[in-house]
């Protein structure tokens, strides 16, 4: 028994700082084959002609909708058309659309009259769209002016290029959360994408902005109506197709993220209830020796799993072990020169993730200070939600004609 809670308490340690260390090196590699500023390339001198049809789906955004076409419309890259997909709200969404779209003939709204979740809404838009690159973004984003044609320069030159995801920023910065998670957005999610771009896999696009090739998108049979994350699944199968999935750092839109700790919660168990699902889904990665780049993605996700679970028993012994003897296992030094280590390492990468992103957005040292927080908050939050959501996962796996519908959370209105 001593043995084995020995073991886990190293694994509870070591496993951060091992990952910690891939996504570093992965993101500095990416930075400096990539990103550096004699490297980057000025998509404006090529003559690019392909048209973008912007799907928006859209589930009770009457707040956010028209900050989001006439962001678009906005946009330098000028072959477009843009398709509000408004999927059965029950506030003013379609109203609001509809005032935008009577003043443009580039701007269409397609209202559905059951709410059929976010994927469906996608494979409607997807069918709508009269151009092959479809640009989808949610109605809650800000898209930047340039950000199009960035996306937009990667299917000229990549024809087996089946997607690229943008780099989406917080757009609300008001309370903790909100600060806890711009910190996330840089120090993790930038980090992760870049190491995995560079690995050969990305795990997902992101929901809030991704372009897709229209004819990648029917090759895989469009988006699957019953999985909870339609950007992680849509991301696997067009991998298992073998289209090449990239990150553009300069395709920017700022988004809105959860402003109160319930809402957080809720989305982080989509998001983890998410990743299983899929991983549920696609094993038969293990089957075929061409998806073998697979295997370290899916590996690394199942070991994420196991961690949460490890972290959460080693509290649960720690915090027992004050009341009532569990074992003869001392922790306390795992949490010294370990614990130090972690520290250290956490420290670096954000370091790593601040010194990479002030390139992009000069005022992010202000957020500094919540790193601290982050730290703390992401790793409790994330533990909970994998320990919530993995039976959840499985037990919806195992249900048939199921339909992932979408509950917009109850969002304030930014005033950025």
């Amino acid at each position: 028994m001593e043995q084995f809670l020995y073991v886990f308490g190293i694994f509870v340690f070591i496993y951060p700082i091992c990952m910690s260390i891939i996504w570093c090196i992965g993101s500095l590699y990416f930075y400096f084959r990539r990103e550096l500023p004699d490297l980057k390339i000025d998509p404006y001198k090529d003559k690019i002609d392909m048209g973008v049809s912007v799907i928006v789906p859209a589930h009770n955004e009457e707040l956010h909708i028209q900050d989001t076409i006439l962001s678009i419309l906005k946009s330098k890259y000028t072959k477009f058309e843009i398709l509000i997909v408004d999927d059965a709200s029950t506030d003013k969404t379609y109203e609001k659309s509809l005032e935008i779209a009577e003043k443009y003939d580039n701007v269409k709204i397609i209202k559905l009259n059951q709410n059929k979740g976010k994927a469906m809404a996608l494979n409607i838009g997807a069918l709508a769209a009269k151009y092959e690159i479809l640009l989808v973004i949610d109605a809650d984003a800000i898209l930047e002016p340039d950000a199009m044609i960035y996306l937009v320069r990667h299917f000229k030159y990549g024809p087996r290029v089946g997607a690229v995801t943008g780099n989406p920023k917080v757009r609300n910065r008001t309370n903790l959360i909100e600060k806890i998670q711009t910190v996330e957005y840089s120090s993790i999610i930038g980090l992760i994408k870049r190491a995995q771009r560079i690995l050969g896999k990305v795990f997902t696009v992101s929901g809030v902005i991704v372009a897709f090739r229209k004819s990648a998108i029917f090759d895989v049979g469009l988006w699957d109506i019953d999985m909870i994350t339609d950007d992680i699944n849509i991301t696997w199968k067009l991998e298992k197709r073998f289209y090449d999935i990239r990150f553009e750092t300069q395709a920017f839109c700022w988004t809105m993220v959860p402003h109160t700790l319930k809402n957080l919660w809720h989305q982080r168990i989509r998001w983890a209830q998410g990743g299983f699902e899929v991983l549920f889904k696609h094993k038969n990665v293990w089957t075929d020796i061409r998806n073998r780049r697979f295997w370290p993605v899916y590996i690394e996700y199942i070991t994420s799993g196991l961690w949460a679970y490890a972290f959460i028993l080693s509290l649960t012994i720690v915090i027992l072990s004050q009341f009532i003897p569990i074992a003869d296992v001392e922790f306390n030094w795992m949490a010294g020169w370990l614990g130090c280590l972690l520290t250290l390492m956490c420290l670096i990468q954000f370091m790593v993730a601040f010194f990479i992103d002030f390139i992009y957005e000069k005022g992010l040292y202000r957020y500094v200070f919540y790193v601290i927080w982050y730290a703390v908050f992401y790793w409790l939050l994330s533990a909970f939600a994998v320990f919530v959501a993995c039976p959840k996962a499985l037990f919806s796996h195992k249900k048939t004609n199921r339909i992932a519908v979408w509950n917009s959370p109850k969002r304030k209105r930014d005033h950025k």
